[in-house]
C-alpha cells in the first residue's frame, strides 16, 4: 500500500512539474491582459541624487488621494503603463524604488509627499488635458498624451488632475 501511494505520488509531482514547465514563460513574454494593446513598456530612470537609505525613520512614501492602482519598480527597471493610465513615478524613499500611480479615472488627486525628480508618461486616450496643480491650486503644467517619458520635479506639486 504504501509503495503505490509513493508512485501515485511521483507521478502526480512529475505532472505537477511537467505543467508547470509547459505553462510558464518569460514575465516580459507578453502584456498583461489588463494593459491592452496600446500599453507602453518603458525604462525607470536611475536613483534620484538626493536619494538617502539612512534617512529611513523619518520618511514616509509617497500618497495619492483618491486612492489609485499602485506598483514598485526599481531603478533602471521596466515597467508598463497601460493605454488610458497618466502613470507618474515618485520616488520611495521607504523602499528606495520608484512608486507608480496609475492614474485612469478621471479626476483631481491630491498627493502626498511627492518630493525631488520623478517621471510621468501620458498615455490617455481621446486626447485629455491634464493637469499638475501647486499648493494654491495655480496651474504648473498642462500635458497632453504622448511625448515619451518626461522628468517632472514633484515637490511643486500638491494635486494632478488626469482629465
Amino acid at each position: 500500500m504504501h509503495v503505490k501511494r509513493s508512485i501515485l505520488g511521483m507521478f502526480g509531482a512529475t505532472a505537477m512539474l511537467l505543467t508547470a514547465a509547459y505553462t510558464t514563460g518569460s514575465a516580459q513574454a507578453a502584456t498583461p491582459a489588463d494593459q491592452g494593446a496600446g500599453a507602453r513598456v518603458l525604462v525607470a530612470p536611475a536613483a534620484p541624487a538626493e536619494a538617502r537609505t539612512a534617512s529611513l525613520a523619518a520618511a514616509a512614501s509617497p500618497g495619492i488621494s483618491p486612492a489609485v492602482t499602485t506598483s514598485h519598480v526599481a531603478p533602471g527597471g521596466s515597467y508598463t503603463c497601460g493605454s488610458g493610465n497618466l502613470c507618474t513615478l515618485v520616488w520611495d524613499p521607504t523602499t528606495s524604488d520608484w512608486k507608480i500611480f496609475y492614474l485612469y479615472n478621471c479626476n483631481r488627486y491630491s498627493v502626498s509627499n511627492w518630493n525631488g525628480n520623478g517621471t510621468y508618461w501620458n498615455n490617455q486616450t481621446g486626447n485629455p488635458t491634464s493637469y499638475f496643480y501647486n499648493q494654491s491650486g495655480g496651474v504648473v503644467k498642462s500635458i497632453q498624451p504622448g511625448g515619451g517619458q518626461l522628468g517632472q520635479d514633484w515637490s511643486p506639486i500638491w494635486s494632478v488632475r488626469n482629465c
